[in-house]
């Protein structure tokens, strides 16, 4: 068998000083001088002060600087960032970020922060969308779509060209740079019907938040081009645009002007989009304790990590159960089966870090019960945690049945340093579609805008075809073109053999939406082709800019 028959489908250091006396001349004096001397600290020098600043600059610029600095650049306040910085211990800065997130929980009464996950969605979304010669989350576009989520209208122009202007810009026709208006119906603090333009007019992908209307404008600086209605009927000269104290080349409006295109509202409006958004919530605290010993509800556990920066990875959680496992009871008119599921995340001292819980239920009916029973039960939640080692306890208990399970095991999530390729988990899934933009953000097993359900066990059907799912960051930028050059080779061998049953090579290039800072891979394979058995699916990446290879393999099984 080989490639042909198998197709792919895209979808402080502290020192201790030890004063020792010297010999002297009158040891008693000194001893009886001694015992009466009393301690008293003395201010710090301004050499001590600079070491202890650098002391503490270096300490900073482990991952809570990076937390300060990307995670929640956008949404901390002034008070909050000036706090922070002068927190001396980790125990102080990780009860800040706990307290942190708690004050923006809309839903305080409850164990999810939706605050935070949306918060971590966005970012995921803006890296997923936005990027260019940067990560999304560093672009103008990113910035504002994490702090104000999405905008209720966009008018895209990706390719820029010909033009219409609004009567308030001046009519008439011109060509542009590629540019984006964004509108929302309303932001808090800000006001209502607000308009955020965007322009590249690098023609690079990079765009930029402006407050100067023209700026888009490809013809501004052509002599006799680009005219509006009144310049073209000889009403008002072009030159008259660079004319006057404003830094902007706004053209005479037909009309009159809208209060939003007011100099003074437009620099307020700008001001306004650079701060945080208001806390609306106080300080909460909450503990959960568990105990329990039984082990006798089967129970598979997949853990999948996927990077929202480089100190925030979105650790995704999936349980899955075989309904046949379950105890069903009949129940006004249908076969309903129970299993209340409860997780904690927490450090390896067992410091509570989060927790989450779900009722998963089965409703069948009763002449289908059978057919119900060969089926599976799957739930997934997703987690923004920082990279380091944490435990995970997930206990389940049927209800019905009084069956119990408590699994526990470590997480190793990763760090994903900057000019180091890495790569997500690999993940074989039964599912992998784009969702609805309504459904982006809300739904179970949303990776940015795919649904990527994993298949626990990585076991398929003959008929059935394998997802393949995995993101590919930090590909070297050629430094004259910005783009990123490699490959990604994908193989699949009988386990235990090297036999290549499929070697397929693709450029990155040929990726859709593909960047330096984020590649995804999203195929799906037909297993027909594939005789019963069990095998291994090795995808390696290569970044021919940096001469830097990631790898990762998985086995699976078809039967």
């Amino acid at each position: 068998m080989n490639a042909k028959g198998l197709w792919f489908a895209s979808v402080g250091v502290a020192v201790l000083v030890a004063a020792l006396p010297l010999i002297s001349a009158d040891d008693d004096t000194k001893k009886k001088a001694a015992a009466t001397r009393e301690t008293v600290a003395k201010p710090l020098t301004e050499k001590q002060k600079k070491a202890k600043e650098a002391a503490l600059k270096k300490e900073l610029e482990t991952p809570w600087k990076k937390w300060l600095d990307e995670d929640v650049a956008y949404i901390i306040t002034d008070e909050e960032r000036k706090a922070f910085k002068r927190f001396q211990t980790d125990e102080e800065r990780e009860s800040f970020v706990e307290q942190f997130w708690l004050r923006r929980d809309p839903t305080p009464d409850t164990i999810e922060n939706e605050y935070k996950e949306e918060h971590y969605r966005r970012i995921a979304y803006a890296n997923e969308h936005y990027a260019s010669g940067i990560p999304g989350w560093k672009s103008d576009r990113g910035r504002i779509y994490i702090t104000f989520g999405p905008p209720d209208e966009i008018d895209s122009h990706p390719s820029g060209g010909t033009y219409d202007r609004p009567s308030e810009q001046g009519g008439g026709q011109t060509s542009t740079f590629p540019f984006e208006d964004w509108r929302y119906r309303y932001l808090e603090g800000i006001g209502s019907d607000i308009t955020i333009e965007f322009v590249d007019p690098t023609m690079s992908g990079e765009y930029h938040m402006t407050m100067d209307y023209s700026e888009k404008d490809a013809l501004m600086y052509t002599p006799g081009a680009g005219l509006t209605l009144s310049e073209q009927m000889g009403l008002s000269d072009k030159n008259k645009r660079f004319s006057g104290a404003s830094p902007w080349h706004d053209a005479a409006p037909l009309g009159g002007t809208p209060a939003s295109y007011n100099e003074f509202n437009r620099i307020e409006q700008f001001a306004k989009l650079q701060q945080a958004p208001p806390i609306k919530f106080k300080d909460l605290e909450a503990a959960i304790t568990t105990r329990i010993t039984f082990n006798i509800l089967p129970m598979l556990v997949r853990v999948d990590y996927v990077r929202v920066t480089e100190t925030s990875v979105l650790t995704n959680i999936t349980v899955q159960f075989e309904n046949k496992d379950l105890q069903f009871q009949l129940k006004d008119g249908v076969q309903k089966s129970v299993v209340n599921l409860l997780g904690r995340i927490s450090t390896m001292t067992r410091r509570p870090v989060t927790t989450f819980e779900k009722p998963l239920e089965v409703d069948a009916p009763p002449d289908m019960l059978q057919k119900y029973a060969q089926q599976r039960s799957i739930y997934q939640q997703s987690v923004p945690l920082a990279p380091g080692r944490y435990r995970l306890n997930i206990v389940a208990k049927d209800t019905i049945a009084g069956n119990l399970n408590n699994y526990e095991v470590a997480l190793d999530v990763p760090r994903f340093e900057d000019e180091k390729l890495a790569s997500s988990s690999l993940i074989l899934a039964d599912t992998i579609e784009k969702l609805p933009t309504k459904s982006i953000g809300g739904s179970m097993f949303a990776i940015g805008d795919t649904k990527v359900r994993p298949r626990l066990g990585d076991k398929f059907s003959h008929d059935e075809r394998m997802g393949i799912y995995m993101q590919i960051y930090n590909f070297g930028a050629d430094e004259k073109t910005q783009k990123p050059s490699g490959s990604v080779e994908y193989q699949i061998m009988k386990a235990g053999s090297t036999e290549k049953l499929l070697d397929f090579t693709e450029d990155i290039a040929s990726i859709p939406n593909s960047s330096a800072s984020q590649t995804t891979i999203e195929k799906l394979l037909p297993l027909q082709s594939l005789a019963p058995g069990t095998y291994t699916l090795k995808v390696t990446a290569v970044d021919k800019n940096r001469n830097q290879t990631v790898v990762q393999q998985t086995n699976f099984t078809v039967s």
